[in-house]
């Protein structure tokens, strides 16, 4: 097998200044942790919701109560008292309605990540805010031809989005392919980290923590420490894996083991692509294959790199915790035994993918992100929540934080237009825009050989990142932003509006 390159995307740079791992139970001990956590038990899954003749309706309450974390009880916010929340199973031309309930303290909505939806009035609209004891009902109408992918489901409330995801709020959108791949077994497998203090209750994070995109001391997978997962030699399953980190970086292997990519995000390429390891940014999604070999494999996320603060912060790496263990952390550990599986049968070849290489271009733009100590462009003391905070530090988009009141980018619906995506800060971004996909034309300077669609795309430090982007179908206005969320949260994000 192949590792996918760093000009193929599967994404570059990485996670590594937050804690310490201790190897095979998945956990990184923070500094003053109290939580003893449990791993090993067998891989649960959420709760799948089917759409059924084109439509599919559901609840969700989004609440802080108490469930079993790692193997213990704690103290968490939850869908449904579900961690993930539910997983949500559509096909292209569904109609979905989904009423959120708000039983948080705090206001809170709902962002469908990766969705071909539109951004305005009840639908994808990341503007909405839902007020404590409140309900809000959504519906999301899937165009007939939406991609087949990976997607998920989180809150959107601007300040809070870390927070919110960190204390449990996420869960999978799956769209079905026309014609299914041939496997045993289909897995959800949502990524998420959370600190836990000793008594159960989601830990306090600090602004240090806060400046650098916190990385919890627990690295579950649905919630679980470790669990454990079981399949015949021979047999062929298919794994959808989410980052819903706040801000890791998970660089991912299982070794000894077949491994066959699908495509990431909303991305899929012609035919299965063998690969030894994936990587993923906060916010992307892999659909992989694994086919199974006699013993024992360990899905494991190794160390990576997504750069510091240590010029901007006197030398300091801006974390004050030691880097990974070279061998990572265990995620989950799959056992292989008993007599062969049936050999499964091919995977349907896929349509060739849309490339916008040679169609002509409306619009060339510039975005750059970067990071400050304490003033923009114009010497405005722009704080640690993009303009009203302590001073320390500043995250902006073309020297400019997040307002909700200010339309930054205004594009024709239907247009085709270039963006260069420019990060001149110390630290890797991931730059995620809604709604519609971007296709990777060149990164470092490098051209993209084949045409590769995500909807998060690294930003490596230093660096750049050229893409393309059709305005198809919808108008409204939506917005694009750092997936290290709390930098998201702190103000790099922009407004764009689609007319």
């Amino acid at each position: 097998m192949q590792p996918l390159s760093r000009r193929s995307a599967l994404m570059l740079g990485g996670a590594g200044v937050a804690a310490v791992a201790t190897g095979a139970a998945g956990l990184l001990w923070g500094q003053g942790t109290g939580f003893q956590a449990a791993s090993g038990q067998d891989l649960g899954e959420p709760q799948a919701l089917h759409s059924a003749d084109g439509r599919l309706q559901v609840k969700l309450s989004a609440a802080l109560g108490q469930m079993r974390i790692a193997g213990r009880d704690a103290n968490v916010f939850s869908y449904n008292g579900s961690l993930p929340g539910p997983t949500l199973l559509l096909r292209p031309g569904d109609r979905v309605n989904v009423a959120l309930e708000n039983r948080l303290a705090d206001p809170t909505n709902l962002h469908v990540h990766g969705l071909h939806v539109s951004p305005q009035g009840n639908s994808d609209n990341a503007l909405v805010s839902i007020e404590p004891g409140t309900s809000f009902e959504y519906e999301y109408r899937l165009p007939a031809d939406h991609p087949p992918g990976v997607y998920w489901y989180h809150p959107h409330r601007h300040g809070s989005v870390a927070d919110q995801i960190f204390g449990g709020l996420y869960g999978a959108i799956i769209v079905q392919d026309p014609q299914p791949v041939p496997v045993s077994r289909e897995r959800v497998l949502v990524i998420s980290d959370i600190s836990l203090t000793g008594g159960g209750s989601i830990a306090t994070v600090s602004a240090m923590e806060k400046m650098m995109g916190r990385e919890g001391n627990l690295l579950l997978v649905n919630g679980q420490l470790n669990p454990a997962l079981a399949a015949r030699p021979g047999e062929r399953e298919r794994w959808r894996i989410i980052n819903a980190c706040t801000s890791r970086y998970l660089k991912l292997r299982l070794d000894g083991q077949h491994l066959q990519l699908l495509g990431l995000d909303s991305g899929r390429f012609q035919s299965p692509r063998d690969v030894e390891e994936v990587l993923l940014a906060p916010g992307n999604r892999a659909d992989l294959l694994v086919t199974a070999a006699q013993g024992a494999a360990v899905l494991r996320t190794l160390p990576v790199d997504r750069g510091s603060m240590g010029s901007m912060m006197g030398g300091n790496n801006g974390g004050g915790q030691s880097p990974p263990g070279p061998d990572g952390t265990a995620l989950a550990t799959l056992a292989i035994t008993g007599t062969p599986g049936a050999a499964p049968g091919p995977v349907p070849p896929q349509p060739a993918p849309r490339d916008l290489r040679s169609v002509a271009v409306t619009a060339h733009r510039e975005l750059v992100f970067a990071m400050g100590m304490g003033m923009n462009n114009g010497g405005q003391d722009m704080g640690m929540a993009g303009g009203t905070g302590s001073g320390m530090m500043s995250f902006t988009i073309n020297g400019r934080p997040f307002d909700p009141a200010r339309t930054d980018t205004t594009v024709l619906a239907g247009a085709v237009e270039e963006w260069t995506l420019r990060n001149t800060s110390p630290m890797d971004h991931p730059v995620h825009l809604h709604v519609w996909p971007m296709q990777i034309l060149e990164q470092a300077g490098q051209p993209v050989e084949s045409p590769t669609w995500q909807d998060v795309v690294n930003i490596p430090a230093r660096s750049s990142v050229r893409v393309r982007i059709a305005f198809d179908d919808f108008t409204g206005k939506t917005v694009y932003h750092c997936h290290i969320l709390d930098h998201e949260d702190s103000g790099m994000m922009g407004l764009i509006e689609a007319r």
